[in-house]
């Protein structure tokens, strides 16, 4: 499978929440990249509508619900 780097901007929580899974899973060497790749994998595989779910998700996240 091919691969393809990009850069995605984050807040300082989420970084922060991403370095403790790191910790976490420091057994299996996982790095950031690796967890958030894994995360995007399993909701992009799962059957959920995503174009609906995507959209509520910036929505609340813009009003700060999220």
């Amino acid at each position: 499978m091919e691969r393809e780097k990009f850069g995605v901007a984050v807040t300082q929580e989420i970084v922060d929440e991403l370095d403790e899974l790191v910790e976490e899973c420091a057994d299996l060497g996982a790095s950031r990249s690796e967890i958030v790749e894994a995360i995007l994998t399993a909701y992009l595989q799962s059957d959920v509508d995503h174009v609906t779910r995507v959209r509520e998700l910036i929505i609340r996240r813009r009003q700060g619900n999220l």
